[in-house]
């Protein structure tokens, strides 16, 4: 192996590709640029003519946000992706979905492996705090792993859904949209070659049961399958984050589900227009989609207002770390919570299953959450403005699926002028690498600051 003058091997893959030199570019940034790099890509190739159906560019902005929403694995739609994009339009779409969803550092570490290149420690170190591992020993072998379940995942999904679409479109077709939604539901997307999501769809338990599993197969995380697969049905050896994750996402689809058929049972316009046997399933259907995939099978401008702010709340939720969903995380939301019941009973720790929660990790998820609610409540104000007469709870429910990377809408995003436009898709771009970053960030060790102590003084809280 070629050596340095001082010594070192030759740099990392990830360093070769950024030219950076020794204390360049942090983790953190590397995802950051890298996502932006991806956009930037997508949003050259979008607005391609090539890329259209009619053979004419569809503009810069409307590929930007495309482009966005593809690679923070989104889903708000500006234009159709059915009928304005041209079949390599789509497949740009699809790769930058696929792209998204694995996140730049893997598919930068992939590239490397295929090409046969060193993965260094300090890119070892990126991938364990990307991935959430304790240590870089087993991040190569884990992102290894990454890649087959993806492969395996959507592969059997595209299979699944061949068998249904073959009954009523010609092969070739059958296969694209099988292929296409596969993709598009393991990775959270919501993009979809149907115009009206899955509302065709609403009575075919077969394709929503898939699209459901495959969502929900996404947004869990790998850790938490890779660890199923290791532990099986023995709970006790599941790790504590994938107890936690587990327990939470079947804990929201439960209650999600009851409560959405109990809200929406008999409203003509969503789940009263269909069958009482179909309506349980379109109801937990209806429950999954804003754990950040977007896709819906009733309008969901047509849902109550009891439903809108349900559905907003699960949105900011989200998934679970590690998996292609957004949101806060599932673990974020447990870890506020019984910090706050720890807190109203007077106690010092965190503990849940009989482990106690470091003290950094319960900050974290504090921080994490109220610069969330800081970019949602202060980007529904500035919406507000630019979006004249619209109500904040359409506003509201746009901001935070574009922060939780979902892609449901109300109807408002195609009518949004260009500085929405503009601002949701930031917006998206900052809930795909805002709190994954900032975790990261904080993460990092940092020189510590010297002792200083400083007086004491209490203020009235409450």
């Amino acid at each position: 192996m070629a050596t340095t003058p001082g010594g070192r091997g030759r740099p990392g893959f990830f360093r070769a590709l950024s030219g950076r030199a020794r204390g360049g570019f942090s983790p953190a940034q590397t995802m950051v640029l890298g996502f932006a790099g991806l956009i930037l890509v997508g949003t050259c190739l979008l607005a391609l003519p090539v890329a259209s159906a009619t053979g004419k560019s569809i503009g810069l902005l409307d590929a930007f946000f495309t482009a966005t929403s593809a690679a923070c694995v989104t889903g708000l739609q500006v234009r159709d992706t059915a009928t304005t994009f041209s079949p390599f339009g789509q497949a740009v779409i699809l790769l930058l979905v696929q792209a998204g969803g694995l996140g730049t550092t893997i598919l930068a570490t992939l590239v490397a492996l295929v090409l046969g290149k060193r993965i260094s420690l300090r890119e070892r170190l990126a991938l364990s705090e990307t991935l959430g591992t304790h240590g870089p020993s087993g991040v190569v072998r884990l992102v290894r792993e990454i890649l087959v379940l993806t492969v395996v995942a959507e592969a059997a999904g595209a299979l699944l859904l061949f068998a249904r679409f073959a009954l009523e479109y010609p092969p070739g077709r059958a296969a694209w949209l099988a292929v296409f939604h596969a993709v598009s539901a393991y990775n959270n997307a919501g993009f979809d070659l149907f115009s009206v999501s899955l509302r065709g769809h609403a009575t075919d338990g077969f394709v929503l049961l898939v699209i459901a599993g495959l969502i929900i197969l996404g947004g869990i995380g790998y850790i938490v399958v890779l660890d199923a697969r290791r532990a099986g049905l023995r709970w006790q050896a599941y790790s504590l984050h994938s107890r936690i994750a587990l327990a939470t996402t079947l804990g929201l689809l439960v209650l999600g589900t009851a409560l959405i058929a109990a809200l929406e049972w008999h409203n003509p316009r969503t789940l009263g227009a269909l069958p009482p046997a179909y309506r349980p399933l379109a109801a937990f259907f209806t429950a999954v989609s804003p754990r950040t995939a977007g896709f819906e099978v009733v309008p969901t401008g047509a849902l109550t207002e009891a439903s809108l702010l349900l559905t907003v709340a699960l949105m900011y939720i989200g998934a679970s770390p590690g998996g292609t969903g957004g949101g806060i995380k599932t673990t974020t939301f447990v870890t506020l919570v019984l910090a706050l019941r720890a807190a109203v009973r007077g106690e010092e720790a965190v503990v849940v299953a009989g482990r106690h929660l470091p003290e950094d990790q319960v900050r974290k998820a504090w921080v994490i959450a109220t610069i969330a609610a800081g970019w949602i409540l202060g980007l529904t104000g500035v919406l507000l403005v630019t979006e004249a007469g619209r109500r904040l709870t359409e506003v509201l429910f746009e901001v935070v699926s574009a922060f939780g990377t979902v892609g449901l809408t109300t109807g408002l995003t195609p009518q949004l002028s260009p500085v929405g436009r503009v601002l949701i898709a930031l917006m998206m771009y900052s809930g795909r690498v805002g709190p994954l970053t900032l975790a990261v960030a904080l993460a990092e060790r940092r020189r510590p600051r010297p002792p200083i102590q400083f007086p004491e003084e209490r203020v009235m809280i409450g």
